[in-house]
């Protein structure tokens, strides 16, 4: 017995039939062929066909020769190929990311699309190192430190990168006196208010096992000397070797522990022996690392900022400490100004009191406001489409300072906005440490520009001419500000005369190689140490050194 569809038998169906009356069949006449329909049917197969092989041979199109499809390959990848790629550009989103920022990842594919030869030449290509490459390996007469003759005691000043310095001239100081040097204390009591002790911001271990050779460096003071007299001193600024060797160590006959009270500036920029200056290097680029957990973030934070592409780093020098400080209100509000004049003259240790802010501006010596960062990036030629990561503090005034640089560039990428709150939290309460997120994100970027040459626009242009990274643009303010005022008083207009005055003032200010700048003529006393180029902003010649090459031009080395 067989199973049918409607579940019956085989006996039940035939019982149903028989049960029906007969049906009668009616012959339909034969359909007589139209020959209109027959040439309808082939004109459509036709066209049909000739539509199916036009798309066919639109995507499978072959190269004619492999030397067109190798050229093709390598115009689609030149631009792609000068930065780093990530596999999976979302990646970041899943890393308790802020949800909001999943939808900006659109950016980065469209940011890729258009890229062409012209804008990584005249945008991102880094300046040629013509063969100059890290140099800071010890001369054949360097030896190990001698036999100590006390103890260091650094207490450092200023921010993260005024203190980074200092420390890096403290371990210098250490090997010129014969001393062991007790890690730094870091700044506490500054304008930033930061508790963070020496190895919540560096990797202290790395720090003294990277040093061995160079001074011996311990954690704490001895026991038997922590309550010893000790000589409390401040460093004469920019000094040189002499003074060490004789002022300085001569101190080690009546006491067992020297106090340094202030680190910053405390060693001259130049004639210095030369593996006194490798040393700093040594100290500044190799062994002051970052604490692991800064490092890991900063790593994290740039990879999320590569996710939209090529990115430039703008250290925004527009916080209420610089304002207040340099004396700078243009912009501001009456009571604005008025709140930044109370803070100058409440600082005690601000020796400046009584500034022209008009002079002051017309000099170069004042920060760009987010608004003339705006329209300088603008007249570089950089699209409003630019990922842009603001290395700064909180700016002052907030959003009411930075919406016009907003509507330039939408892509107005910070750490508080590239992680979560969550990520962030072990770092927001100290200054330092958020800081040292924007300096990683800084030294990596594709392009560095800084608003004011401060502390850290130095230090982050002196690493990256150390690492040979890309562009670190320098603005010249005072030929800046002539021209925004004309833009202001209607004399002239944004367009390809602005931008074409713009690019020719900054032609030789995108961190080329060269020696670093001596002192200005007819300057004198501290002054005249004052105008040399800082030696960790620029450590060319003593620490990046030309490599030999027998076709080497002669008009690439630099002088």
């Amino acid at each position: 017995m067989c199973y049918c569809s409607d579940g019956r038998s085989n006996e039940h169906r035939k019982a149903a039939n028989s049960a029906q009356p007969p049906l009668t069949v009616i012959q339909l006449p034969r359909r007589v062929a139209d020959p209109f329909a027959i040439l309808r049917r082939l004109l459509i197969a036709t066209v049909s066909f000739l539509a199916v092989t036009t798309l066919l041979f639109v995507h499978v199109q072959v190269p004619s020769s492999s030397s067109s499809s190798s050229s093709s390959h390598s115009h689609r990848n030149y631009f792609t190929d000068k930065f780093p790629a990530f596999h999976d550009p979302q990646r970041w989103t899943r890393e308790q990311a802020p949800p909001y920022l999943s939808k900006a990842t659109f950016a980065a594919s469209k940011l890729n699309d258009s890229r062409w030869d012209s804008d990584y030449e005249k945008l991102w290509k880094p300046p040629p190192n013509h063969g100059f490459l890290p140099c800071t390996k010890p001369t054949p007469n360097y030896t190990t430190y001698p036999e100590s003759r006390g103890y260091l005691l650094v207490h450092t000043n200023g921010g993260l990168n005024q203190m980074r310095t200092g420390i890096c001239d403290m371990v210098v100081v250490a090997r010129i006196i014969n001393a062991t040097l007790v890690i730094p204390e870091l700044d506490k009591k500054s304008f930033w208010q930061d508790n963070s002790n020496f190895s919540d911001i560096f990797d202290e271990e790395w720090f003294i096992n990277s040093l061995a050779n160079d001074v011996k460096i311990i954690k704490k003071l001895p026991k038997n000397l922590v309550h010893a007299t000790k000589m409390v001193i401040q460093f004469k600024s920019w000094s040189t070797m002499d003074y060490y060797e004789n002022e300085i160590a001569s101190m080690w006959d009546f006491y067992k522990v020297i106090r340094a009270s202030k680190t910053d500036s405390r060693l001259a920029n130049n004639k210095l022996p030369s593996d006194i200056q490798k040393l700093r290097c040594r100290t500044c680029f190799e062994a002051l690392r970052f604490s692991p957990r800064i490092e890991q973030m900063g790593k994290i934070l740039v990879e999320r900022m590569r996710s939209f592409g090529p990115y430039i780093a703008l250290h925004l020098r527009y916080e209420k400490d610089m304002l207040a400080f340099s004396g700078c209100t243009h912009d501001l509000s009456t009571a604005e100004a008025e709140e930044l004049r109370i803070i100058r003259e409440r600082t005690a240790y601000w020796k400046r009191k009584h500034v022209d802010p008009i002079e002051e501006r017309s000099k170069g010596l004042c920060p760009l406001t987010p608004k003339e960062v705006g329209i300088f990036l603008t007249a570089l030629g950089y699209p409003s489409s630019t990922p842009i990561y603001i290395a700064a503090g909180e700016i002052y005034g907030g959003e009411s300072h930075m919406a016009e640089l907003r509507s330039r560039y939408p892509l107005l990428m910070s750490k508080e906005k590239l992680a979560s709150i969550e990520e962030l939290e072990p770092f927001s309460i100290h200054a330092s440490q958020m800081a040292a997120l924007d300096y990683i994100v800084s030294v990596e970027s594709d392009v560095f520009v800084h608003s004011y040459p401060g502390n850290m626009a130095r230090a982050v242009e002196g690493h990256r001419r150390f690492l040979s990274r890309g562009r670190s643009i320098s603005p010249d303010r005072k030929a800046l500000v002539h021209l925004f005022d004309k833009l202001a008083n209607g004399k002239m207009t944004e367009g390809i005369n602005l931008s074409n005055k713009i690019i020719d003032l900054h032609q030789k200010r995108q961190g080329l190689l060269r020696k670093r700048k001596g002192p200005i003529s007819g300057t004198k006393g501290l002054d005249r140490f004052r105008s040399e180029e800082a030696f960790y902003s620029n450590p060319l010649p003593d620490c990046i050194c030309q490599t030999p090459t027998p076709t080497a031009n002669a008009s690439h080395v630099v002088r």
